[in-house]
C-alpha cells in the first residue's frame, strides 16, 4: 500500500511555499491543525522527518526537499490528468493531430490555433507535414487525426471521408537565364526532356509514391518541400510547376518566366479528410473551421505574402546560376 498521497504532497508542496502551517492553512482552507496532523502522519508513515522546525519558520529537510521534488511532477501530472478527464466527458479529445499538406506551412494555421485554444486549451495539438499521397497514409496509419489540403484523390478501400477545400492553379516557371526561358513554342515532352526538372519528394512510406510532371527517366532533382523548390527554380537548376499564387511576386519581378506546355498540369483539387466513424468535438471544431468561405485561399495568400515574397532573396540563389545539364 502507498505510503504517499496526493494530498500529503500538496499540503507538502503549500507549507514549503508559505513557510509555516498556518500559511498554507490559509491556502487551501484548512485549520492549522489538520496541516499538522497531515505533516506528521507523512512523517510517521515514512519513518523520516520532512522539516526542520526553528521557531515560527519551518525548513525542508534533505529527505523532504527530494520528496517535494519528485512529488511536485505527481502534483502537476494529477492536475493534468483531471482537466484531460474532465475534457473527455465534455467531448474534447485529450489530444489531436493536425496532418498539413507541404504545400501549406504550419503558419498557415497560426490564427486557427489561437481561436482553437480559446476554446479547447487542455486538448494537445500536434502538427506534422507530409507531401502528395504521405498525407493520406498518415490519416490511414492513424499518425493524424485529420488532414488539411490533401492533394488528389484519396487511395483505394475507403475508410476515410473528404471535403473539397477548393483548388489551386500551376503554372510551369523557369529562371531567366534557364534554356527554356527564351522558347517561342509551347513546351513539348521533348523539349522538356533534355532538361532537369526540380519535384517535391512525396513522403508516403507504404502507399505508392505518387509524381507529377515528370516524364520517365528524365534528370531530377529532388527537394523535400514547395519552398525548396521554388528557391532552386529562382536559382536556375531546373524547371517545374508552381502554385500560381506563389510563383506570381518573382514572375512580376522577373525572378520566373512562365511557359506555355503542350500538355499543361491542370489544377490541383485539395480535401479536408478524416476517418469513418469518428467523432469528437475538437475534430467538428476544426472540420467546420476549415469549411468557412474562402479558408484555403486565405492561407495560400498568407503562405505568398510570407515565404514567396520577390523582396526577400530565397536561399538556394546564394548557389551560382548555372544552365540545366542535359541528360545522359
Amino acid at each position: 500500500m502507498l505510503k504517499i498521497s496526493l494530498d500529503g504532497l500538496q499540503v507538502l508542496d503549500a507549507v514549503d511555499r508559505r513557510g509555516s502551517f498556518a500559511g498554507a492553512a490559509a491556502e487551501l482552507h484548512r485549520v492549522p491543525s489538520t496541516i499538522s496532523y497531515t505533516v506528521a502522519k507523512l512523517e510517521q508513515d515514512l519513518g523520516i522527518a520532512l522539516f526542520e522546525r526553528a521557531g515560527p519558520r519551518i525548513h525542508l529537510t534533505a529527505a523532504g526537499t527530494e520528496l517535494l521534488k519528485e512529488g511536485r511532477h505527481l502534483l502537476k501530472a494529477a492536475q493534468d490528468l483531471e482537466h484531460r478527464v474532465r475534457r473527455v466527458a465534455s467531448g474534447w479529445e485529450t489530444q489531436f493531430a493536425l496532418g498539413l499538406e507541404s504545400l501549406l506551412p504550419p503558419s498557415a494555421l497560426a490564427e486557427d490555433i489561437r481561436a482553437f485554444y480559446r476554446v479547447a486549451d487542455h486538448t494537445r495539438l500536434r502538427l506534422s507535414q507530409d507531401t502528395l499521397s504521405g498525407s493520406w497514409e498518415a490519416l490511414l496509419d492513424r499518425r493524424v487525426d485529420l488532414i488539411i489540403a490533401a492533394a488528389g484523390d484519396g487511395p483505394s478501400g475507403g475508410g476515410y471521408i473528404t471535403e473539397s477545400m477548393g483548388s489551386v492553379p500551376f503554372v510551369f516557371a523557369v529562371a531567366p537565364e534557364h534554356p527554356l526561358a527564351t522558347a517561342k513554342k509551347p513546351l513539348d515532352k521533348a523539349s522538356l526532356r533534355a532538361h532537369r526538372a526540380i519535384a517535391v519528394a512525396d513522403s508516403a512510406r507504404r502507399l505508392i509514391p505518387r509524381t507529377v510532371g515528370l516524364l520517365f527517366g528524365q534528370d531530377t532533382l529532388t527537394v523535400p518541400d514547395i519552398f525548396s523548390k521554388y528557391a532552386y527554380q529562382i536559382a536556375g537548376f531546373g524547371f517545374g510547376y508552381l502554385p500560381e499564387v506563389y510563383a506570381r511576386s518573382a514572375i512580376d519581378a522577373g525572378q520566373l518566366v512562365c511557359k506555355q506546355v503542350e500538355e499543361q498540369r491542370p489544377d490541383e483539387e485539395l480535401h479536408l479528410a478524416w476517418r469513418s466513424g469518428e467523432d469528437g468535438a475538437a475534430l467538428a471544431w476544426w472540420i467546420a473551421r476549415m469549411q468557412r468561405p474562402g479558408c484555403l485561399n486565405q492561407m495560400l495568400e498568407h503562405t505568398a505574402r510570407t515565404h514567396f515574397s520577390a523582396t526577400a532573396a530565397p536561399a538556394a540563389s546564394a548557389a551560382p546560376r548555372k544552365r540545366t545539364r542535359r541528360s545522359g
